[in-house]
C-alpha cells in the first residue's frame, strides 16, 4: 500500500446517501465524535462546534480521523452570545449530536427546549453512557464501567482470570455511536414524514445490552452458561477460539458447522487421530462430545505450535475451514483480501479504515482530512448563512474553563 498525496486544503462538497443533510456536533470525546464521523462519511455536512482550547486529550487534531469529512467552527458556549451563535446553526440543521452529562446542554442554553423553539423539525441526538435518567445518570463513567454493568464485559475472557477488556469498541462505538446513528436517522425519517423533531436518548448501557439479545435468548433456553469460557462462542469451544503458533503469532478458528469442522481437522492433519494424538477412532466425534473438548483443545494447540502463523495461513487460505491469522492493527491494511476491497485507505498520509458500508448509487469516501478547530468558520458562515459566526472571530471571547 502506497501513501496518497496530501490533499488540497479546499473543502469538497458532500457525497454519499446523506448529501444535503446538515448536522451540528457539539464537540466531545469518544462515541459522539465517532457517530458524527459516520454521518459525515455518509455524506452529511457535519459542522463540529469546538470549544476554545480543544478537548484537552493531547492528540494532534491532524491525526484525529474521527473528525474527517467534517468542518469546524470555534464557539465558547459559556461566553455572552455563544449559545445564540450555535442556535443560529441549529436553526438550519437537521440533526444535532451532543454528549454532555444530563442537564449541561440545558444550562448552556442549547438544550432540547431551546433548540426546538428555533427548529421544531430538529432531531436532537443525546449520547451518554448511563442515559438521561436513572440513579447513575449524573455520574461520570467510561466505556469499561458501562459494559461492566450490562453483563457483556463479564462474558469476555478466560475462566479463572479477570474479564478481558475489548478496548473501547464494544461500549463507546458499538453500543453507543452506532445506536445513536440508527436513532437519529430513524428520527430524521419521522421528522421528514411528519414535520416534527424529537430527542434521541442513546445510552451506551442500553445499546450494549441490546447487542447481547441473542445471548439472552440462549441463556433462557439453557443453551448458554452464565460464566466465561464455557460456551460455543466465548472461547469455551475448542473449534471456536484462538491458538498460538511456532513464531509467537496466533490463528483464529471458527469451524462451527460439521463440514467446516471436518475440513479444519483434515487441513490441520489430525482427522484420523484419537484424543491423545495417536491412531484411534478419530476426532470427528469430539465436535459434539463436550467431555472430549479438553483433549481436543490440547491436540489442536499442540499442532498449531508446530508451524508459524504464515505457514498455517497458507494451509487454510483456500479452504472453508474458517481459519484466519490474527493480524495487528498495522498488519491489517496489507491483508490481501482487505487490500483488494479497499477496506483501508490512505488519506493525507494517514492509513485509516475506509467509510462503511458501501452504496451502489451513492458511493462514499474520505473527502477531507480531520477538521482543524475553527478552520472552516468563514465557509460555514457563508454556506449556512450564519453571519454571527464571523463576529465571534473578530471579537474572540474568554477561553472556556474545563
Amino acid at each position: 500500500m502506497t501513501e496518497a498525496q496530501v490533499p488540497a486544503p479546499a473543502r469538497s462538497s458532500g457525497q454519499g446517501p446523506l448529501t444535503g443533510v446538515r448536522v451540528v456536533e457539539l464537540a466531545g470525546i469518544g462515541p459522539g465524535p465517532f457517530a458524527a464521523m459516520l454521518l459525515a462519511d455518509l455524506g452529511a455536512d457535519v459542522v463540529r462546534v469546538d470549544r476554545p482550547g480543544g478537548p484537552g486529550l493531547g492528540i494532534d487534531p491532524a491525526y484525529d480521523v474521527t473528525n474527517r469529512n467534517k468542518r469546524s467552527v470555534v464557539v465558547d458556549l459559556k461566553a455572552p452570545g455563544g449559545a445564540d451563535r450555535v442556535l443560529d446553526l441549529i436553526e438550519r440543521a437537521d440533526i444535532l449530536v451532543e454528549g454532555f452529562r444530563p442537564g449541561v446542554a440545558e444550562r448552556l442554553g442549547v438544550g432540547p427546549g431551546d433548540c426546538h423553539a428555533r427548529n421544531p423539525r430538529l432531531v436532537y441526538g443525546r449520547m451518554t453512557g448511563w442515559g438521561q435518567q436513572g440513579p447513575l445518570a449524573d455520574r461520570a463513567g467510561h466505556d469499561i464501567a458501562y459494559i461492566a454493568r450490562t453483563g457483556t464485559l463479564g462474558m469476555i475472557g478466560s475462566p479463572g482470570r479477570p474479564p478481558a477488556v475489548p478496548a473501547n469498541l464494544l461500549g463507546d462505538y458499538a453500543g453507543g455511536s452506532l445506536y445513536l446513528v440508527v436513532g437519529v436517522l430513524a428520527a430524521l425519517h419521522h421528522a421528514r414524514a411528519g414535520g416534527t423533531g424529537q430527542v434521541v436518548d442513546a445510552a451506551i448501557v442500553d445499546g450494549t445490552a441490546h447487542l447481547s439479545a441473542m445471548i439472552h435468548g440462549m441463556l433462557a433456553a439453557g443453551a448458554w452458561q452464565d460464566r466465561r469460557g464455557a460456551n460455543l462462542l466465548d472461547g469455551g469451544c475448542p473449534y471456536y477460539g484462538t491458538y498460538g503458533t511456532a513464531d509467537g503469532g496466533h490463528m483464529a478458528v471458527g469451524a462451527l458447522e460439521p463440514e467446516f469442522y471436518d475440513e479444519f481437522l483434515r487441513l490441520l492433519g489430525i482427522e484420523d487421530e484419537g484424543d491423545e494424538g495417536e491412531a484411534g477412532p478419530g476426532l470427528a466425534g469430539a465436535r459434539t462430545d463436550v467431555t472430549r473438548w479438553p483433549a481436543l483443545r490440547e491436540r489442536v494447540a499442540a499442532r498449531f505450535k508446530e508451524r508459524t502463523r504464515e505457514e498455517w495461513t497458507a494451509v487454510f487460505d483456500a479452504s472453508d475451514a474458517c481459519v484466519a491469522p490474527v493480524l495487528s492493527l498495522r498488519e491489517a491494511p496489507y491483508d490481501p483480501h482487505l487490500a483488494a476491497r479497499g477496506t483501508f485507505t490512505d488519506h493525507g498520509g494517514i492509513t485509516q479504515p475506509a467509510p462503511a458500508p458501501r452504496f451502489s448509487a451513492t458511493p462514499t469516501g474520505v473527502r477531507t482530512a480531520p477538521a482543524r478547530p475553527g478552520a472552516d468558520t468563514d465557509d460555514v458562515a457563508r454556506d449556512w448563512d450564519v453571519p454571527r459566526l464571523l463576529s465571534a472571530l473578530r471579537h474572540p471571547q474568554r477561553k472556556a474553563s474545563s
